[in-house]
């Protein structure tokens, strides 16, 4: 069994859908995991947020229009007026669950129900469609199955256990039809795995049943070794280990969600990336090996702030890095890159929810400097393969770019340098012309 996930571009039309139908049913009995219609989750977020600040009337205009699209959708989707009165079905569920938020109060729960809706219309018509054209598909309700804990992780042994007890309620399909990225919390509310958490879910569902493979197709053909909206000829990558893929992921690349990785890891279940605007291309493989061809490729994560703590406290006192990082974990406020001298100590965060009162508290150690809008520059590869001459290939590339931090050797698989945002396509474009397109 495989495991293949279908992003909001690939379900965004009735005709996409239909061309997914045919990539799915290919006799090969599979789960198959799909993210709302492209647009939708960003319409409910905004209806959300009309509805955070009491803008019911406002908040009612957007559902209708939304609502009013969907009825379109499922107009052209089925062909038998059957189907169409089943489909039209679907939707008024699910917008009589978003209009019932329209009165009395709002909160994070009504907020997460609502943005549960745009999977649970997708899977629904999806499989409606399947059933029209005589294939043997089941709903699998990931809310039945999918899990958080009390730190918003995913609950890996209650979705395994969940998961199988559904499957077996269930019964026995060619193809199996679920949500991503939606799942309940602990208090057994409706809760997500945050967004682009459809990958993610795909990789939990692999892990949970042991599949041959997991399947992420989206609108490109794979990782690229540079960021194609600011370098031109980019390449895509044949093949990618666990680590550098999670590398890549975390560090900007947004063909994958970077949790989706670990799970397939630790079960070393191999991960394909796939177009489905281009089904017959190979893609991006990730497996437990590395190719071994040294550096792959550079990704960007923007949104960054660098956090700088000098203090001559600092110098040769015990407990003074143990103090620093117990403000930033009081706040849930994780860290990217770190490095540190006699005197100081520079850091950063892509997480400013909290930053007043985390500086607040810095601010009794010593001298605190905050600078914003910068971004971090990944450079990704079985590095161990370039250890001689790596860093100062690297350096020489970035020769006059001002560079705000550092960060090589805390993993064999990265190098990353922080660089204002101001410059990052300018540090792309130097990376792609001096390592990757000249022979590295």
């Amino acid at each position: 069994m495989k495991v293949l996930k279908f992003g909001g571009t690939s379900v965004g039309s009735p005709e996409n859908m239909r061309a997914v139908m045919k990539l799915v049913t290919d006799g090969e009995q599979k789960i198959v995991v799909l993210s709302a219609m492209s647009g939708t989750t960003n319409s409910l977020v905004e209806i959300a947020n009309y509805l955070h600040k009491r803008n019911k009337d406002t908040a009612r205009i957007f559902i209708g229009k939304l609502e009013t699209k969907y009825k379109k959708v499922v107009e052209k989707l089925f062909e038998t007026e059957e189907n169409k009165t089943l489909g039209q079905k679907v939707l008024k569920e699910s917008f009589n669950t978003i209009k019932s938020f329209t009165s009395g109060k709002f909160s994070l729960v009504g907020e997460n129900t609502i943005l549960a809706q745009g999977e649970l219309i997708s899977t629904q018509l999806f499989a409606l469609l399947m059933e029209e054209n005589g294939f043997n598909v089941k709903l699998l309700p990931a809310l039945d199955f999918m899990r958080i804990d009390e730190d918003k992780s995913a609950d890996q042994t209650a979705i395994r256990k969940n998961l199988k007890k559904v499957l077996k309620k269930t019964g026995e399909a060619d193809y199996y039809i679920t949500q991503g990225f939606i799942c309940r919390n602990t208090d057994g509310d409706i809760d997500n795995l945050q967004r682009g958490g459809s990958d993610y879910t795909a990789s939990l569902i692999g892990a949970a049943v042991d599949v041959e493979e997991i399947q992420i197709w989206t609108d490109i053909d794979g990782f690229h070794n540079n960021d194609p909206r600011y370098v031109g000829n980019t390449k895509k990558i044949e093949q990618l280990s666990f680590n550098e893929a999670a590398e890549l992921a975390y560090f900007g690349a947004k063909i994958l969600h970077p949790h989706t990785v670990l799970p397939a890891r630790v079960h070393n279940i191999p991960v394909r990336l796939k177009n489905t605007m281009n089904p017959s291309d190979s893609g991006t493989l990730i497996t437990a090996e590395s190719d071994g061809t040294g550096i792959k490729a550079v990704a960007a994560k923007d949104g960054i702030t660098a956090i700088k703590i000098r203090s001559g406290r600092m110098f040769m006192a015990y407990g003074f890095l143990k103090n620093v990082f117990q403000i930033f974990e009081k706040y849930k406020t994780p860290i990217d890159m770190i490095s540190t001298s006699e005197v100081a100590v520079s850091l950063t965060i892509d997480n400013v929810w909290n930053l007043s009162q985390i500086r607040a508290e810095l601010d009794q150690y010593g001298t605190v400097e905050i600078d914003d809008e910068m971004t971090i520059i990944c450079i990704v590869g079985d590095i161990i393969q370039e250890e001689k001459g790596f860093a100062s290939k690297v350096f020489n590339a970035l020769d006059g770019i001002p560079i705000r931090m550092i960060s090589y050797g805390g993993s064999r698989h990265n190098i990353s340098v922080l660089v204002p945002t101001s410059r990052k396509k300018e540090t792309l474009q130097a990376l792609s012309d001096d390592l990757l397109n000249n022979g590295n």
